[in-house]
């Protein structure tokens, strides 16, 4: 038996789908206001309760011999308070649970973000220190969930770290798939620094294999960078253009301009508590260079990552699927 957190979220739910479809059984921790259904269809079991909630997931791991540790507070704007709970203690509370139940493996899925931004030509591998300080909230409190996972490792937790690059797929709607196909879906085209930045994408399918194949194949006590080939912004919004059938053109807005704007949209939602079409913590993605080697996944546990044409095909393909225009 499998457990899996944030089942209901985006790489959980197309996680699940691919699990359940190779024959695994699985069991989701969920909320008890979150929609189930589609993993019941799924033949998956449902664990009512909360990583914030220590005791739902004590009784949620009873008789799992695997963890897949994928719940996570994700946005890019919000005070801290909410990542720390989530991220951080909720994180220990899978943790101590784990530990207790003596799982054969505990799967943790963190992000590439935790290295934070990096001077121009460096190639982030496993081995890229954590420096400068991550950024924003979410990833601050990624990192200090790494931590938690390696400190439990070295009390004997058999852990395997996960780090994904910026997800994309079925089932999303925020992040990569809101400002490389929604966005452009709609006919917003804005684009900065001529698109040159380039980008990490990870196709949510292949995070899906790769963490069956950590399941198996990943050694105790090892991080593995999880993503498709790093591309320039211009070149996956010419992907995304061409196979949508639609004109590549877009509007290049200089830096300065797009950080003034970030910082007038902050000021309003101080005062809606509303998080802003673009919070000011977007900077460091789009204005930096994220260049990830993946290497050591492709050795270690054969991942072969699919193609953004690929990825981004499939994508669109579920969007027309869904009717969204």
């Amino acid at each position: 038996m499998i457990l899996i957190t944030g089942a209901t979220g985006f790489l959980g739910r197309n996680l699940c789908e691919y699990l359940a479809g190779q024959g695994y059984r699985l069991r989701a921790l969920a909320r008890p206001t979150s929609e189930t259904s589609f993993l019941e269809a799924l033949g998956i079991e449902i664990a009512r309760g909360d990583v914030t909630n220590a005791a739902s997931v004590k009784a949620a791991m009873q008789g799992c011999q695997y963890v897949v540790h994928a719940a996570a507070h994700f946005r890019l704007w919000g005070p801290p308070d909410l990542f720390i709970k989530t991220n951080v203690e909720g994180t220990r509370h899978v943790l101590a649970a784990a530990l207790a139940a003596g799982v054969e493996k505990f799967i943790h899925i963190s992000t590439i973000i935790v290295v934070g931004p990096q001077k121009p030509g460096v190639i982030i591998t496993e081995e890229t220190p954590c420096l400068p300080y991550p950024t924003d909230n979410y990833a601050k409190t990624k990192f200090h969930g790494e931590r938690l996972v390696q400190a439990y490792g070295d009390k004997g937790l058999p852990v395997v770290i996960l780090r994904l690059g910026a997800l994309y797929g079925p089932h999303g709607h925020y992040a990569f798939n809101r400002l490389f196909f929604e966005e452009f879906l709609h006919n917003w085209r804005v684009q900065v620094h001529q698109g040159r930045h380039f980008i990490f994408p990870c196709y949510v399918g292949d995070a899906a294999k790769a963490i069956e194949a950590a399941l198996k194949r990943g050694r105790v006590g090892q991080v593995y960078n999880i993503s498709n080939q790093s591309i320039s912004h211009k070149e996956a919004n010419f992907i995304v253009s061409c196979l949508a059938h639609r004109s590549s053109w877009r509007v290049n807005f200089p830096g300065w301009m797009m950080i003034e704007f970030s910082k007038f949209l902050e000021l309003v939602a101080f005062f809606t508590k509303r998080e802003p079409f673009y919070p000011k913590n977007l900077e460091p993605y789009v204005f930096n260079d994220w260049i990830v080697d993946f290497s050591k996944a492709q050795r270690e546990l054969g991942f072969v990552p699919s193609s953004f044409t690929e990825g981004a095909q499939r994508t669109l393909e579920w969007y027309h699927s869904i009717g969204y225009v």
